[in-house]
């Protein structure tokens, strides 16, 4: 999905560290998404991996006898969508296939008899690492502009050139009229166009009563600057209030100030409509790094160089500013330009506003295993 990231893999600028809530944590901590990884990572990650501890009882994974990993199963099997090739995933992909779904105790005891769980260590030696939230946003449009439809969505400008150029900010562009004719879609709402680059791939709900989806498509390699957290330290908002609806308020307040506000972010980030098969129907969530749709609570963007794309992750966290335990068998489907290190990991939460204020408060402490093939 690369959320930006793959707030995301798919344009994955996700979420810097901040303290406390919501969408400032998604907006400092800017996303998972990222672009797109056409190939798996491989042999690095697996072998560092396995240099790590192993763990031999599996009731040493903390809440593993209390999930239900038969709801990781779909997301498991669309990883071997990719990694049926690979020579150390073959042989378990293939016999996944005569697992029943609707087992639970078959699905369980073939994670059991089938991979190994590998405790995830930084490099410190320490195992808990940041694990933070993103999700699929969904705004209204129209593909020509009127009405309420002003805030356009770009697509990568042709004359620029990719991955290496750096161009104007943001306020710069819209002073300069420089992408005039590359508008994709055009939407109500300029905050949640905003907090949609910050995730970097959603879906625009059309007059027409379609929908289209959105992904990532490049940036103008601008550093990411939060204009939440400018509003925090202008006194305009608190902390609390730093959620897409708390700044959605404050614009609505100030309607004057809002692009000025926004230009607090130089960075922009350029859009490409997915059609055919790559738009997926209703149910499917985005396509993350690894090329497969992710899946609602069971996707978790890493960091690649430490936990091989594809793998089955176990989780084990806390609810989002909450001490309820979270801990359940993942998939890592997705990588984040902000999601590096061993012990990190980018909780996908799905679509639509719900997912939204769950993943934008989660900033939760976690340990993490990784499940790689006997």
């Amino acid at each position: 999905m690369l959320h930006a990231g793959r707030i995301p893999a798919h344009y994955r600028f996700h979420r810097a560290p901040a303290l406390l809530v919501s969408l400032l944590l998604a907006l400092i901590v800017a996303g998972c998404s990222s672009a797109p990884v056409t190939t798996i990572p491989g042999g690095n990650a697996e072998n560092r991996v396995t240099q790590r501890d192993r763990v031999t009882d599996w009731h040493n994974l903390p809440g593993w006898s209390q999930d239900q990993p038969m709801a990781a199963w779909s997301a498991f099997q669309e990883s071997c969508t990719r990694l049926k090739r690979k020579s150390a995933w073959k042989s378990v992909c293939h016999d996944a296939r005569s697992v029943d779904p609707l087992n639970a105790v078959a699905i369980q005891h073939f994670f059991e008899t089938r991979f190994t769980p590998y405790r995830i260590t930084n490099s410190d030696g320490s195992a808990t690492g940041l694990i933070t939230g993103y999700y699929e946003p969904i705004l209204r449009g129209s593909r020509v502009r009127g009405g309420p439809y002003q805030t356009p969505l770009y697509r990568y400008p042709r004359y620029w050139k990719k991955h290496t150029h750096v161009g104007p900010t943001r306020r710069e562009l819209r002073a300069s009229g420089d992408l005039d004719g590359t508008e994709l879609v055009w939407v109500d709402d300029p905050v949640e166009a905003a907090y949609l680059q910050i995730q970097g791939s959603g879906r625009v709900e059309l007059t027409d009563g379609t929908t289209m989806r959105v992904a990532y498509a490049g940036t103008n390699n601008q550093p990411f600057q939060s204009f939440a957290r400018r509003l925090i330290e202008r006194g305009e908002i608190t902390p609390a209030e730093a959620t897409l609806p708390g700044v959605r308020a404050w614009a609505k307040a100030h309607p004057d100030q809002v692009e000025t506000m926004l230009d607090v972010n130089p960075r922009v980030v350029f859009f490409r409509e997915l059609a055919g098969a790559d738009a997926l129907d209703e149910t499917s969530g985005p396509i993350g790094a690894l090329g497969v749709p992710l899946t609602s609570e069971r996707s978790i963007a890493v960091d690649p160089d430490e936990i091989p794309l594809g793998a089955p992750v176990f989780l084990s966290t806390t609810q989002p500013l909450s001490n309820q335990p979270l801990q359940r068998l993942m998939v890592a489907q997705d990588t984040g330009s902000a999601v590096k290190g061993a012990v990190r990991a980018d909780f996908y939460w799905g679509h639509g506003d719900a997912a939204g204020e769950a993943a934008s408060r989660m900033k939760q402490r976690g340990e993490m295993w990784v499940l790689l093939p006997r």
